[in-house]
C-alpha cells in the first residue's frame, strides 16, 4: 500500500535569485528520470486563473465558493478563501492526487517545516545564513562564502544535472522511510 502523503521538497530563496528559472529546468529533467512532479508555487499577490467573460468566471463571481474547469485535457479547481490568514501547505499537498505523483516541489513557504533546498546567489547582496534552518537538506548557488553545516549539501545552482541527481537521492531516501 503506498503512503499517501506525498514527499514535499521546498524550493527557497530571495526574490530574484531564479526559483522559478530552476524549476523550469528541474522539472522537465525529473520528468525524463520518470518522476512524476507536483508543484505548489506560493504568492504574495492575488491569484486567479480564470478569464473574465468566461462563464466559469462570471459564475465563480456570482458566490459559487468552489469551481471546477475541465476539459478533456485538463481541469482546474479554484477554491475561494475569503479572510483565510495563513496558507496551510499540508493541506494544499492533500488535494494532489498522490497516485499520480512521486513527489511535490514547493516555490516558496520558506518558513515552513519541509526538507527545503535554499537557493542563492552572490549578486542578490543578501546574506545566505537568514535562508537556513534545521530543514534545509542542500544549498544550491554560485559562491560559498559562509559557513553551513556539513550536513548540508552543498550543490552548484547552475547545474541542473547535479540538482536533479541531488533531488532524485533525496526522494530515494523519503520513499524507504
Amino acid at each position: 500500500m503506498r503512503n499517501t502523503q506525498i514527499p514535499l521538497l521546498g524550493i527557497v530563496a530571495y526574490s530574484g535569485t531564479g526559483k522559478t528559472t530552476l524549476l523550469k529546468q528541474l522539472i522537465p529533467y525529473l520528468r525524463q528520470q520518470g518522476i512524476k512532479t507536483g508543484l505548489i508555487k506560493h504568492t504574495h499577490h492575488e491569484v486567479d486563473v480564470d478569464t473574465p467573460g468566461k462563464d466559469s468566471f462570471e459564475l465563480r463571481k456570482a458566490g459559487a465558493d468552489q469551481t471546477m474547469v475541465a476539459s478533456n485535457s485538463r481541469w482546474a479547481l479554484m477554491t475561494e478563501t475569503p479572510g483565510q490568514d495563513q496558507l496551510n501547505l499540508e493541506y494544499l499537498a492533500t488535494r494532489f492526487d498522490y497516485y499520480k505523483l512521486d513527489m511535490i516541489l514547493v516555490e516558496g513557504f520558506k518558513h515552513e517545516e519541509i526538507d527545503k533546498i535554499v537557493l542563492h546567489r552572490e549578486g542578490t547582496g543578501k546574506a545566505l545564513e537568514q535562508l537556513i534552518d534545521k530543514h534545509v537538506v542542500a544549498v544550491a548557488s554560485d559562491c560559498f562564502s559562509g559557513n553551513i553545516s556539513k550536513a548540508i549539501s552543498v550543490l552548484n545552482i547552475n547545474e541542473i544535472e547535479e540538482i536533479g541527481k541531488f533531488v532524485i537521492r533525496w526522494l530515494e531516501n523519503q520513499q524507504k522511510q
